[in-house]
């Protein structure tokens, strides 16, 4: 079924036919269509010891889009809910990777720059690998979709829906949805020689109406191919983003409550006559496309305004970026509805068949998340587990957070420790008359912030406040800059960011009088200071008196507030300072110890790997017989278990659930292990481009709390994908006989039997109890404490 309107058909189309029908395979599909990535690149790519980073990222997706698929032991609970829940995530995530990836590569095409991919391929043959694996990605969601999971809506109480399908009282109120709400929004934007090609926005529904003038005049004769009617004109119509994207109805059938969702494009199909009246339509396509978005700031002399405009500036070329995709919808048989149109805009914007991206079914997965959030459907979406109290501290409701930091280091693991104890601390903080200062960096905040509430009150109240807000976070920026004038118009001290650098470090710190001492209370994390985030993504946030940490952080806060260059930090590793350099300290010395024949071990989590300088550390390591174990969500640029050079080097990505966004850092050092925690992955970016930290893990507790979370990333059975030295991921299978270790569950039941019991590399020895390293960690912070 086409969509297209021509004398021969109507706009009434079987949509759920189009819907169900099977997305062409591979081997019936156009061969230039295919983009198939020639044998001699395929060899490029196999040969190098290095896997590509955007090629790893899709991969990366694909394991997304898993979670959707046919269910698997023992997810087989997993509701169409859930499953539609990591389809939308899929297609977000692919927005994003056309618009930053993909535009960064552009950002070398346009302009002839040279680039070599760390799979050793040059800018154009690696576009064509790149936009080959995308294309089998897009026509991989699609088969989900259409195979597995739109099979499944009628039984679940819903319908996606065809206005044929309606009754008559239904399309009434369609068509009356449509001239009260829809048709005052839509404006047809003709694109001829006399007016310009208009500016259609990045990731909207748009439709591309070709229709025939009447008298011949005008016309396009300088855009057509010679043998095309001269009188077809071509005009645009832009769903406007902030309508719904479906308009439902309800009914009942046999006693049982089922759900319409009528695609808003399918109302405005059957009535775009309204807007192209006594006009012949020849053909109407919807497409969408995608946008360049990577920009990058230059320095600046000039005052923070001047920068703040800059910003504001790029933002909005980013919405007139370059295409870089773009997915238009098929009549059902392989062809779109006006190859006129599709020609047109190939050459306005400069680009081939490998940037189209041809659907059978719906376009723009995400709008799914409509459907998710239906109140009808909220109990197909499971119930959270509540988060558990940090070990270490009781059930009973604590009301002075101050107390309770001073007693000891506390650990918290997020979404299963509550993010409430942060929260706390400041807005404590806000209304205690002892507080004096309150410093802290902000990269991402929540839409409604607890966060930046806590600090206008503590600027209310005549406390010093500190900011430093990174209003570079990438599609933050806007809200981030609104946010920071609050609280500058507030009193408090803003730094919008430092010019060539984006901050991208987690810390905190509160200064307290408490009558013959000041006393410094600080928070370090993985994640950022977005109290919703953190009860989807896993993080670790380090909260501490520790006057080694406390001095620590507040030369750091001179560094990036002021004009001071500290000597040297006792518990931190920062960047861009030295912490790729640190980094391979703590490899070499795992390296040498191995060589001696002493125990040895790495074990890091993170959510990529990236930096050519570390990953040839670990294959000197593994090659030096170094046991490495790496968790990592995303990006891996690492080949591991060739033979000869990383034999001894396994990696596996977790996706499920929760986004796994914790970083953990693990160096055996002959038994007497240096773990630290913090916001950097393992990246050229963080390395060299990115103010971040990494904190130690000192108290012996908090350390084997550490220790017990990547134990648990290495047994997790149910959410694991092991990559393979070819590049691939193989999801891990739960052992006959074995039961299932989902460290998504397992993470609510921990015990303090089990933290003790954790270890990594050498079973042979048992860690101490907790009461005997808390006393041997009291000892050695006392002597640390004097040296200051």
């Amino acid at each position: 079924m086409r969509y297209s309107i021509n004398s021969n058909r109507t706009i009434l189309g079987n949509l759920v036919s189009r819907f169900t029908q099977r997305t062409p395979d591979k081997a019936t599909a156009a061969p230039d269509k295919m983009a198939k990535v020639s044998e001699k690149v395929s060899t490029v790519i196999d040969q190098s010891n290095y896997l590509s980073r955007d090629l790893s990222w899709l991969k990366f997706n694909e394991r997304v889009l898993d979670q959707a698929r046919s269910q698997q032991v023992p997810l087989e609970n997993r509701t169409l809910m859930e499953r539609l829940k990591f389809l939308a995530i899929s297609a977000s995530n692919l927005d994003e990777f056309f618009m930053i990836r993909v535009g960064s590569l552009y950002n070398y095409l346009d302009y002839h720059k040279q680039r070599v991919d760390y799979s050793g391929l040059r800018e154009i043959p690696f576009r064509k690998a790149l936009f080959s694996t995308s294309q089998q990605f897009f026509k991989d969601q699609q088969t989900v979709f259409t195979e597995q999971l739109l099979p499944l809506f009628a039984e679940n109480g819903l319908q996606l829906s065809n206005y044929i399908d309606l009754t008559a009282d239904e399309q009434a109120e369609a068509v009356n949805y449509f001239d009260r709400a829809i048709y005052p929004t839509l404006t047809p934007m003709l694109y001829d020689y006399t007016h310009t090609f208009p500016v259609l926005l990045a990731k909207v529904l748009i439709f591309g109406v070709v229709t025939q003038n009447p008298d011949g005049a005008g016309g396009l004769q300088s855009m057509r191919s010679e043998d095309e009617d001269d009188r077809q004109r071509l005009s645009f119509v832009q769903i406007p983003s902030n309508l719904p994207r479906f308009l439902s109805f309800e009914r009942e059938e046999d006693g049982d409550i089922r759900i319409l969702f009528l695609p808003i494009e399918e109302i405005i199909r059957h009535n775009i006559k309204k807007l192209y009246r006594n006009v012949e339509l020849t053909s109407v396509n919807l497409f969408r496309i995608t946008r360049n978005g990577d920009f990058t700031l230059d320095e600046n002399d000039d005052d923070e305004v001047d920068f703040i405009d800059e910003v504001r500036q790029k933002i909005k070329n980013r919405r007139l970026g370059r295409v870089t995709r773009v997915e238009v919808e098929t009549d059902g048989k392989g062809g779109v509805g006006s190859p006129w149109m599709l020609n047109l805009l190939k050459k306005r914007w400069e680009i081939d068949d490998l940037n189209i991206f041809e659907s059978a079914t719906l376009l723009d997965f995400s709008a799914f998340w409509q459907i998710i959030g239906n109140p009808e459907f909220k109990d197909d979406m499971p119930r959270q587990h509540a988060p558990v109290p940090p070990l270490g501290l009781g059930r009973d409701k604590n009301d002075n957070i101050f107390d309770i930091i001073k007693q000891r280091d506390l650990l918290l693991h997020h979404p299963y420790n509550n993010f409430e104890p942060v929260l706390q601390l400041l807005e404590q903080a806000a209304e205690d008359p002892n507080v004096l200062a309150i410093k802290i960096t902000v990269y991402r905040l929540a839409k409604r912030s607890r966060i930046t509430e806590a600090l206008l009150k503590a600027a209310e109240n005549g406390k010093h406040v500190s900011v430093l807000f990174e209003v570079k976070a990438r599609f933050d920026e806007e809200n981030n800059i609104r946010e920071a004038q609050r609280l500058q118009k507030a009193g408090c001290f803003v730094i919008y960011g430092i010019s060539r650098f984006k901050t991208h470090t987690k810390l905190l710190l509160v200064v307290r009088n408490e009558g013959s001492r000041v006393v410094r209370y600080a928070h370090m994390a993985t994640g950022n200071y977005n109290e919703d985030t953190s009860k989807l993504y896993t993080d670790i946030g380090l909260l501490t008196t520790n006057e080694i940490y406390t001095h620590d952080i507040s030369e750091f806060f001179n560094v990036i507030t002021g004009h001071s260059l500290p000597n040297e930090y006792q518990y931190l590793i920062t960047a861009p300072r030295d912490m790729r350099e640190q980094l391979l300290r703590l490899i070499k010395v795992e390296a040498d110890n191995a060589q001696r024949g002493l125990p040895s071990g790495i074990c890091i989590k993170a959510n990529s790997l990236e930096d050519k300088l570390v990953i040839d550390a670990l294959y000197k390591a593994s090659q030096a017989g170094v046991p490495i174990r790496l968790i990592i969500r995303s990006i891996c640029c690492l080949r591991p278990k060739r033979a000869g050079l990383s034999e001894n080097i396994s990696v596996r990505s977790i996706v499920g659930d929760f986004l796994e966004h914790t970083r953990i850092y693990y160096f055996h050092n002959n038994g007497d292990a240096k773990v630290y925690g913090g916001s950097a992955d393992v990246m050229v970016r963080s390395f060299d481009r990115r103010i971040e930290s990494l904190f130690f893990l000192a108290d012996p507790r908090v350390k084997q709390l550490a220790v017990t979370i990547l134990a648990y990333n290495l047994r997790d059975n149910v959410n694991t994908y092991e990559l393979q030295e070819d590049g691939g991921f193989l999801k891990c299978e739960v052992p006959a006989g074995s039961e299932p270790f989902n460290i998504h569950e397992r993470f609510f039941e921990v015990t303090e039997k089990e933290v003790s019991d954790a270890r990594l590399f050498d079973p042979t020895i048992k860690p101490a109890g907790i009461a005997e390293i808390e006393e041997e960690y009291q000892e050695g912070a006392e002597r640390a404490i004097a040296n200051i």
